[in-house]
């Protein structure tokens, strides 16, 4: 018994525990005792990372609720299955990541959350119906007549913040960019930002209720469409799950270029970010340097895998296709040279009195919402906390070779420059480690699909990716997914406050949360 499971079940000693997978601890609770429970999980510094529903689970009727909760110090993750009744109170007050996923479980499956502070809907806007719930199984068809017209009962409510000298800037949520939609409601005196209220899920694609009945095979391409440069991070982890149902070995070679790419699209993801960046501060001549080694970089992956963002490139039980020597050679001899590029054009950002006057002390998020609001990635690593899944939930060859990443304590949009800027570093260091002790061997192994069903976790450019898939019948039964844009959405509306309206593009490149991975 591991230590995760004696602290669990410390915490709950009369509770039923179920037989679970590596990894995961999981128990069964009554719909009544959730509040309880959660209270005493938060008390014990446990974070929310996922709460979804399932339906018929395990041949039972009804809605099962799925709480999912990681602590810092620990790689297993706790599970509570709660069958659900008429309805379920609300942890959203313990839990403040929970009023979102709440309103997603009312919108897809039309339960009731006792007390819920929130009850809005999130990702179903005003043309649809009353009534409709496209994630329960009754639903078929996908073709959904809209309403003709919203009436102003109708039309969103958003927070008002009123006061001598407030008003309201409402951007979006069609922007003067190719970009996805995204409403940012903000309430100003002057300049000076007080709240601000985002609105997303313009373009539900509803991916989940896709894969429903699809092959695994099938939905191993819907995973790599989440996200355009997630492709590999959402893939590994769509992988990684059927592999744990199924019992599937990967191959040692297989490993090491699943790590190799998740590594090369870390880099250019972050490349994009960093220059991002130094655009929206007026300086596109410092931000060309970034956005010529970016062009690089895609251009190696398709040299490697037939794809710039690395699309086709992962297998159910491995690799689709080996990657040659002589490539990977060169591709060794290239970082050397990528390297002392990108810290050359690190250092002359670093010291333009110009740039680091608007990055520092803008856009602060605070330490202290870290935990609450679980974010991760860069965003977490730049405000104190070491949120890595590499190194959290260690998987694949990440439980070799371990990333370095660097932490700083001010939160602010220098610190997530930092932050990036040394993750593409230990990013480089880690390829060049790959390809110096690359292994022969298989590329994929052979497997046989069984029932059941298994959590993964990855560590994307943004940060914890979260993945769940139930098998039934060779199917799959349910897909839920959680990019770490679902929370880390939340921070932009913290770290604008007090901020002034022209920064906030700033502020909100330093994230560069994806719109994609949060609408599913």
């Amino acid at each position: 018994m591991s230590e995760f499971d004696k602290e669990v079940r410390r915490l709950f000693p009369s509770t039923r525990f179920e037989e679970a997978n590596k990894g995961e601890v999981v128990v069964k609770a009554d719909d009544t005792e959730i509040p309880a429970l959660a209270q005493r999980l938060k008390e014990q510094r446990f974070s929310l990372m996922l709460l979804f529903a399932m339906e018929d689970f395990n041949g039972a009727n009804g809605i099962t609720l799925w709480y999912v909760f990681e602590k810092e110090g620990f790689e297993e993750i706790l599970v509570i299955q709660a069958a659900m009744k008429e309805s379920m109170e609300s942890i959203a007050a313990i839990f403040p990541p929970a009023y979102l996923y709440e309103r997603e479980i009312m919108d897809g499956f039309g339960v009731a959350f006792a007390r819920a502070f929130d009850q809005r809907r999130l990702f179903l806007h005003e043309a649809y119906p009353e009534g409709f719930h496209p994630l329960l199984r009754s639903f078929r068809n996908m073709h959904i007549k809209a309403k003709k017209a919203i009436s102003l009962s109708e039309e969103y409510p958003f927070k008002e913040v009123k006061g001598h000298g407030v008003y309201q800037i409402p951007v979006g949520p069609v922007h003067a960019g190719i970009i996805p939609p995204g409403h940012f409601r903000f309430s100003v005196i002057g300049e000076t930002i007080f709240n601000l209220e985002i609105r997303h899920f313009w373009k539900h694609r509803g991916i989940e209720k896709l894969a429903e009945g699809m092959a695994p095979e099938e939905g191993l391409l819907l995973a790599q469409g989440i996200c355009g440069d997630e492709a590999i991070a959402n893939a590994l982890a769509y992988c990684m799950a059927i592999e744990k149902i199924c019992a599937i070995h990967v191959p040692s070679r297989a490993e090491h270029i699943r790590a190799l790419f998740a590594e090369m699209e870390r880099v250019y993801s972050l490349l994009g970010d960093i220059a991002g960046m130094v655009v929206d501060v007026a300086y596109p001549l410092g931000a060309s340097p970034f956005f010529i080694l970016r062009e690089e970089m895609l251009r190696w992956n398709e040299a490697l895998s037939g794809s710039r963002f690395l699309k086709g490139a992962m297998k159910i039980g491995g690799m689709a296709h080996d990657v040659q020597p002589a490539a990977l050679s060169e591709l060794s001899r290239y970082l050397g040279s990528f390297y002392s590029r990108f810290t050359e054009g690190i250092n002359g950002i670093l010291s333009s009195s110009m740039v680091v006057d608007r990055f520092e002390t803008t856009g602060v998020v605070k330490k202290e919402l870290v935990l609450p609001l679980h974010l991760s990635g860069p965003i977490a690593r730049a405000s104190g906390i070491h949120a890595d899944v590499r190194v959290q939930h260690p998987y694949g060859l990440y439980q070799q070779i371990a990333p370095s990443n660097k932490v700083t304590e001010e939160g602010d949009v220098l610190a997530r420059f930092r932050v990036k800027a040394a993750t593409i570093k230990d990013s480089v260091g880690i390829i060049k480690r790959i390809i110096a002790s690359l292994p022969s061997g298989k590329m994929c192994a052979e497997y046989r699909l069984h029932d059941g069903h298994a959590f993964s976790l990855v560590e994307s450019s943004r940060g914890q990716n979260i993945h769940f898939i139930s098998l039934g019948n060779g199917k799959i039964e349910r897909y839920k997914v959680r990019t770490a844009s679902f929370c880390n959405w939340n921070a932009i509306e913290h770290a604008v406050l007090g901020n002034i309206v022209p920064d906030f593009p700033l502020i909100n490149k330093s994230m560069n949360l994806s719109y994609e991975g949060n609408d599913l």
